[in-house]
């Protein structure tokens, strides 16, 4: 199964799947509201709106295993990020990224490993996925990263389509 086949819920609990973003990149990203890491969302939006237009997205999951720092509804989720951070890239349902409830986004993207060389379980929230327009899981960047470091920029504008 390709990563765009995988179906997925919108934060208003709409089925779909990631077909509409093939042909982008994307950086999958496992949000919450109430982390040390939450000024990330800042960051991932100014990635969205930058690059967006050049063909790449942020995909926010909303994820409530680490430290019950997502704790809200999905009503809750959305106006925290649109009031607190003007949130505008896509938002999908909370999922589990660990364990046996484990997403199966997250059982293929957590099947990479990051720069040490390490896959498996999701550290902490504010985890980062860079995808390749092709569907291809390209870097994985661990939550202590934050998403506007050069490095980061270099690796989006790489995988840009053409």
């Amino acid at each position: 199964m390709s990563l765009y086949d995988i179906p997925v819920r919108t934060l208003a609990g709409e089925p779909g799947d990631l077909r509409p973003y093939r042909g982008t990149a994307l950086l999958v990203v496992n949000v919450a509201s109430r982390c040390g890491r939450t000024p990330q969302y800042a960051a991932l939006e100014e990635l969205h709106r930058r690059y967006g237009p050049r063909g790449f997205a942020v995909l926010g999951f909303p994820c409530n295993q680490f430290g019950q720092q997502e704790p809200g509804t999905p009503e809750e989720i959305q106006e925290f990020c649109s009031t607190a951070y003007d949130v505008t890239f896509p938002l999908f349902e909370k999922v589990d990224v660990n364990g046996v409830r484990r997403h199966p986004l997250y059982a293929l993207l957590t099947a990479v490993p990051d720069e040490r060389g390490v896959a498996g379980d999701v550290e902490w929230n504010f985890e980062k996925f860079l995808v390749s327009p092709e569907g291809a899981v390209a870097h994985r960047i661990r939550s202590r990263v934050k998403p506007d470091t050069p490095e980061i920029a270099g690796r989006i504008e790489a995988l840009l389509p053409a």
